[in-house]
């Protein structure tokens, strides 16, 4: 895909709006995801992920889908971070922080820990590396499903896995605050009077759904959800 002789991906604007649009699949995935992890309050987390693995096909192609996202939205990122402090000269840049935010400046930091974390959850909930002794595949529950509500709970029951997820999420909602906003600036979506809205509806947004996730082991810390 070309635009005026140069490939699309390879000009400024094409890269942001790529970033944008992976970003936007990620945070439908969140959104999808704290969906999905909510059936906990209600102890349907085991048939929720009983009917999501008995579709393993579907399950790694979009795994492997959201890799390959993911992927893209780090690798333009970190292009169009280069980039801007090659392009920008110290006064310019001295400037704009006043008016920055904290979410602003610190969006590549925030994606990295981000990912890091991600690695973590992945090797923990997924993998089920981490805490081996609580395994889903290792335990099954009455109906002989793999128990992930167990695996949950005895895993947050633990403060300092529960101190790392809650922290997780709290930079995750710093990193969506500023990475909503954003996604519809570069998409063109916003003017001077909508933008006031947007910024607040993505701050908004940010939170529901890092509470969203904070909430379960608050909850199992608290002993409201109990193995």
């Amino acid at each position: 895909m070309t635009v005026s002789g140069v490939r699309f991906w390879d000009s400024s604007v094409g890269r942001k709006v790529l970033m944008s649009l992976t970003g936007l699949m990620m945070v439908l995935f969140v959104v999808l995801h704290v969906i999905g992890n909510s059936t906990i309050y209600f102890h349907w987390l085991n048939a929720y992920s009983a009917h999501l693995h008995a579709l393993p096909a579907l399950i790694w192609a979009y795994r492997v889908f959201m890799l390959v996202v993911l992927s893209a939205h780090i690798f333009f990122a970190v292009q169009l971070k280069l980039e801007n402090v090659e392009a920008k000269p110290l006064e310019y840049v001295c400037k704009r922080n006043r008016s920055a935010t904290f979410a602003s400046k610190n969006m590549i930091w925030t994606g990295v820990l981000i990912a890091i974390y991600l690695v973590y959850h992945l090797l923990h909930f997924t993998v089920q590396v981490v805490n081996p002794e609580f395994s889903a595949r290792q335990h099954m529950d009455a109906l002989g499903r793999p128990d992930v509500y167990e695996m949950v709970v005895r895993s947050f029951q633990n403060l300092s896995i529960s101190l790392i997820y809650i922290f997780a999420m709290t930079v995750l909602a710093l990193h969506l605050t500023h990475g909503i906003q954003s996604l519809f600036q570069t998409l063109g979506m916003n003017n001077e009077k909508t933008m006031p809205l947007i910024i607040k509806a993505g701050a908004i947004t940010a939170i529901i759904l890092s509470l969203g996730y904070i909430s379960i082991p608050v909850l199992v810390l608290t002993g409201v959800l109990k193995g």
